[in-house]
């Protein structure tokens, strides 16, 4: 199989949404050659067959799963923000993202539910998934994360309120530390109404249930194949 590029392996959305948001340029290089220490450190021979081409493996994958601090929030919205008279809760449930412990380099994963409450302006469908991965693909915590995607929201469409809520699997607790296999960790911000009024933030969370429905529910994957022209 013909070796991939780590352009190649970063995600498309257009030439414009990349730049440069880390302390200096990645070297490649470098991270192949810590990663070939660290197997030498292991016991490990970084020159038998099966680890011979890990450290450039390694280093493009780090480089795919940090991608999100090489794009820019606003190329990635687009102006992608339009005046439309609607002002009941918008709800995009179930969107699929993966990440990367800050603290042990070891993925954690889920679903992040984003709604926001319009004031004048309604966002592109596509972009709230988009927002999600930008700042998930980064080294993070899910706190931060959560915290971040809302107050991004908030930030470039003002709405009447924000809430982000996400779920997920950490393996720096399933493989190693406590162990605990079916464990799962919550986290939600709340900006605006969804903090200020009970009853706005009680049907989001009631939306978020197992076989809940409304019109105001959009749900993540296939129906956000949303021509980027137009959003």
């Amino acid at each position: 199989m013909a070796s991939t590029s780590t352009e190649e392996c970063l995600p498309i959305v257009g030439d414009a949404a990349y730049r440069d948001d880390r302390d200096h340029p990645v070297d490649a290089g470098r991270i192949e050659s810590a990663v070939r220490s660290m197997l030498v450190e292991l016991g490990e021979d970084p020159t038998r067959e099966g680890l011979a081409s890990t450290p450039e493996r390694v280093a493009k994958a780090f480089r795919f799963l940090t991608s999100g601090y090489e794009q820019d929030i606003d190329a990635v919205i687009n102006n992608a923000l339009f005046t439309v008279d609607y002002s009941e809760m918008v709800i995009v449930k179930d969107i699929d993202f993966y990440s990367l412990c800050e603290h042990h380099l070891l993925p954690f994963f889920g679903r992040c539910h984003v709604a926001y409450l319009p004031r004048d302006k309604v966002i592109g469908l596509s972009k709230l998934p988009r927002i999600v991965e930008v700042f998930s693909r980064r080294l993070q915590v899910q706190e931060r994360l959560t915290n971040q995607i809302a107050e991004t929201i908030v930030d470039k469409l003002n709405p009447l309120g924000v809430a982000v809520v996400i779920e997920a699997s950490h393996l720096c607790m399933r493989m190693r530390g406590v162990q605990k296999q079916n464990s799962t960790a919550m986290t939600s911000a709340m900006r605006g109404v969804f903090r200020s009024d009970a009853r706005t933030r009680m049907e989001f969370l009631d939306l978020l249930r197992p076989g809940s429905s409304g019109a105001a529910v959009l749900r993540g994957g296939a129906e956000f194949e949303i021509d980027d022209d137009l959003v």
